[in-house]
């Protein structure tokens, strides 16, 4: 089912900061900053050879990402994501299987412009697991 590694998140404090780390130290190539409202967050994507980092800081009160950093005050890593062919066939896979969907279980539109879902970290050894449609 699960399909390849799509990116690795890591919240952070500063988007800015961060993205200068990831360009400047690190010499990677980093994406411009873009707002995702409806998830409640700023993110930058650092281009890897084989898959991408995204760096995610909160956007509005009500982001979950405030939560997390108020837990973690230096950031760290938010969720991992995978794809997967069809996001609907996934869910009801998962959801026969037991797992849990974050939010109402309807697909909402990613920072890629596709489908994804949440899944409780609960229920995945601890981490937050995206589904994007490939």
């Amino acid at each position: 089912m699960l399909g390849r590694l799509n990116h690795v998140a890591i919240a952070v404090p500063d988007l800015e900061a961060g993205a200068r780390i990831y360009a400047s130290v690190l010499g990677a190539r980093v994406s411009a900053p873009q707002t995702e409202a409806a998830h409640g967050v700023r993110v930058v994507f650092v281009e890897l050879p084989n898959t991408k980092i995204e760096l995610l800081e909160p956007f509005g009160e009500n982001s979950p990402i405030k939560a997390f950093l108020e837990k973690n005050p230096s950031g760290g890593m938010h969720h991992v994501c995978y794809e997967v062919a069809d996001i609907m066939a996934a869910r009801d896979r998962l959801v026969a299987e037991g797992a849990r969907v974050l939010g109402d279980g309807q697909p909402k539109t990613g920072a890629h412009g596709k489908p994804v879902l949440f899944l409780h970290p609960k229920d995945f050894c601890g981490t937050l697991i995206e589904l994007e449609q490939a």
